[in-house]
C-alpha cells in the first residue's frame, strides 16, 4: 500500500471513531490536528501525498500524523514491493494482529454503526487481549452476558432486538 493510500484509509477509520459515518476531509484533518495537538500541517500538503506527487513525508510530519491517527510513524511509509498485510510476521505482536483484524471489522460491520462502534473500541483499548479475554469468560459463565447487558444497556433485550421502556410518571418501567 502506498503513503497515499494509507493517509486515506486512516482519514476514513477516523470519520468511523468520530461518530460522522464518513471519512474525515483532509480540512477536517487539519483543523483536528491543530486543536488537539497544537501544531499545523497544510491540506494542499496532505492533498500532495494522497494524490502521489509528494511520495514521502518530512520526519516531523510523519511524526504529527502518527500521533494524530494514534499510529507507529514506521506506518506512514510506502509498502515494500510484494508485501501484503495478510502475512503475518513472527515479529508483529499479538496485540498489533488483534487491533488490526478489529479494525478491520469495524470497516466491515460500518453499517451496523453499534458493533462497528465496539470492536474500534476494542482495537483502541491498550490491551486487546485482555479485553477480548474478558468478553470470553463473560460468555462462558451462565446468565452472567444476560445480566450485564440488562444492566448497563436495559434498552436491548436478551435476543439483542431493541424495546423502548415504557415512561409512567416520569420513571421507566420494565
Amino acid at each position: 500500500m502506498k503513503l497515499g493510500e494509507k493517509i486515506r484509509y486512516l482519514r476514513e477509520v477516523e470519520g468511523s471513531l468520530r461518530g460522522l459515518g464518513r471519512p474525515m476531509t483532509q480540512q477536517e484533518i487539519v483543523r483536528a490536528v491543530r486543536k488537539e495537538l497544537g501544531k499545523s500541517i497544510s491540506q494542499s500538503y496532505l492533498s500532495q501525498i494522497e494524490g502521489g506527487s509528494r511520495p514521502h513525508m518530512t520526519q516531523s510530519s510523519r511524526a504529527l500524523l502518527a500521533k494524530f491517527f494514534k499510529v507507529h510513524p514506521g506506518f506512514l511509509v510506502d509498502d515494500p514491493e510484494g508485501y501484503h498485510t495478510e502475512l503475518t510476521s513472527d515479529l508483529r505482536t499479538t496485540e498489533g494482529q488483534l487491533d488490526v483484524w478489529l479494525l478491520q471489522g469495524s470497516e466491515r460491520f460500518a453499517s451496523d454503526t453499534e458493533v462497528s462502534d465496539v470492536l474500534m473500541k476494542c482495537a483502541r483499548e491498550k490491551n486487546t487481549r485482555r479485553c477480548l479475554l474478558l468478553l470470553g469468560t463473560i460468555l462462558e459463565t451462565p446468565g452472567l452476558a444476560d445480566r450485564l447487558l440488562e444492566a448497563l444497556r436495559p434498552e436491548l433485550t436478551a435476543n439483542g432486538s431493541r424495546r423502548r421502556p415504557v415512561v409512567s410518571e416520569g420513571r421507566r418501567i420494565r
